[in-house]
């Protein structure tokens, strides 16, 4: 079998320090917990950015210092840039044509520039357009191919973000269309409301109609982080962890950082027989 890729997705957008007060949201405490999680077997860290305070940030100097203390570190971890903030329309309340209050719409372009600065050997490209929380989280063909283009210009490659089957049928699309390059690679999302169920029957399915020779991996959110986990190994994909996803180790016990969380998954895998790549294995299975 091929070595399993261990995604380690550390800080997101959505998780709190309310939920989780070691949450690392600080560029020093992001850039900490990504080379934490690479010695305790992630091969990929996945990477937002926020202000100090937790609000999320798009702010290219927040990302800039996180990769350059990465980059700067012993460690050879793969980074994973995320590209997911500025998709969220929010309906006004008077007249829902226009944007309301915690609209982050924006240029796909301005969702690239941190991308193109500093140029990550992968970077998230969102599929979904769908209902999400009190907002809809919109990404047009034209915005994914606008991005698309930059991501190649930067030479990074794009981790196709899908959270239902009719995300899997564009990706599809824009790479019959000369968008996307191949073979792609995936990330199945399940746990999302509206989306992919947290079931081993969704993520089988999800996997089946994936477009020939892809590379995927799957993961799940919350108590079924690590169920999940386990089964997108059994099904042949490669997996995640993190306090983006989940912030308990398990039920009732509060993970205390990624590490420990990457620690699990290892375990998880070697008790199945799997066993985790390094970046430099993780390298040649993605083709960086």
């Amino acid at each position: 079998m091929t070595k399993t890729i261990l995604t380690c997705a550390v800080t997101g957008n959505q998780t709190t320090r309310a939920q989780h007060p070691g949450l690392p949201c600080t560029p020093l405490e992001i850039a900490t917990a990504c080379i934490e999680a690479a010695k305790a077997g992630a091969a990929i860290t996945h990477i937002h950015a926020r202000y100090d305070d937790g609000r999320p940030s798009m702010e290219l100097a927040h990302y800039k210092e996180i990769v350059d203390r990465i980059r700067e570190s012993a460690t050879d971890v793969i980074i994973n840039l995320t590209t997911g903030p500025g998709q969220r329309f929010v309906p006004g309340a008077a007249d829902p044509s226009i944007a309301g209050p915690g609209t982050t719409l924006t240029h796909p372009m301005r969702r690239v520039e941190h991308v193109l600065a500093l140029k990550p050997e992968i970077c998230t490209l969102d599929l979904n357009t769908m209902w999400s929380g009190t907002s809809a989280v919109i990404n047009s063909p034209e915005s994914i191919s606008t991005m698309a283009a930059a991501m190649k210009e930067a030479g990074s490659k794009p981790e196709l973000e899908v959270f239902d089957g009719g995300d899997i049928q564009l990706a599809k699309m824009l790479i019959d269309t000369g968008v996307l390059d191949t073979p792609a690679m995936f990330q199945i999302v399940t746990g999302i409301r509206f989306g992919f169920e947290q079931t081993p029957q969704t993520m089988a399915y999800a996997r089946s109609i994936l477009p020939p020779g892809a590379v995927w991996a799957g993961f799940g959110i919350g108590r079924m982080a690590y169920p999940m986990l386990a089964t997108a190994y059994l099904l042949g994909g490669h997996v995640r962890c993190g306090l983006e996803d989940a912030v308990n180790l398990s039920r009732g016990v509060l993970a205390p950082d990624n590490a420990a969380m990457c620690r699990k998954a290892a375990h998880i895998i070697e008790e199945l027989g799997g066993e985790l790549a390094t970046p430099k294995e993780a390298r040649q299975i993605l083709g960086l």
